[in-house]
């Protein structure tokens, strides 16, 4: 089973990392990073990279296909060489999947119409351009996609479809192994539950047209 990673200039790590973390585990599994040229593709910070080991079209049929999100995204909304990559990738895919705004790229692929999808929360609204249905739940999952919220949300969203392909047990074990049982000490990890301010705050400050 090959699973392909797409990253691009401006990703967000954790989009990345936390998914990598629990369907790398996948028994057979063979995880690659994609991006349009082979080579080190940094983060939205500037100040972490990964290695694109192979170039997109160089993995033209992945099993697992998972698109970040980040800033970068929006400047390859209508990138047709991404864009293309998805289509076809998705053609033959067993999963297709996102984190955070990766469903916007997904979308604008043309490969959400009619689905109920999700994204950040900043971007939500944008998936209704394109036919997407959008919905505020952590991971969503749609036939073969598999979309999931903000950032931190592709850890959930790896360890939920690691168990469709591996199965519960397997899941577990990999939650177990990882430690993954989050206690966060703050409570406002989604609009509804954050202060009015810091809502409005990120708001204001956001790349996307909120109407």
């Amino acid at each position: 089973m090959q699973i392909a990673v797409v990253v691009y200039d401006r990703f967000t790590a954790l989009d990345v990392v936390g998914p990598y973390e629990m369907l790398s585990r996948a028994p057979g599994a063979e995880t690659v990073f994609v991006a349009e040229e082979r080579g080190p593709v940094r983060t939205e910070t500037g100040f972490l990279a990964v290695t694109a080991d192979r170039a997109l079209s160089e993995v033209p049929a992945p099993d697992v296909v998972i698109v970040s999100g980040g800033p970068g995204q929006s400047a390859l909304m209508d990138h047709e060489p991404l864009l293309d990559w998805l289509r076809t990738a998705d053609a033959t895919s067993t999963w297709t999947t996102s984190v955070c705004s990766g469903s916007l790229l997904l979308a604008a692929a043309g490969l959400l119409e009619g689905r109920r999808a999700t994204s950040h929360w900043l971007a939500l609204r944008q998936l209704e351009a394109f036919g997407v249905e959008p919905t505020g739940e952590r991971v969503v999952f749609d036939g073969k996609y598999v979309t999931a919220a903000g950032v931190s949300s592709g850890i959930d969203m790896g360890l939920a479809l690691l168990g469709r392909i591996a199965g519960d047990d397997h899941a577990r074990a990999v939650q177990l192994g990882t430690e993954y049982d989050p206690q966060p000490p703050y409570d406002a990890g989604a609009p509804h539950k954050a202060p009015a301010h810091l809502v409005e705050k990120l708001r204001a400050r956001s790349r996307f047209i909120l109407t």
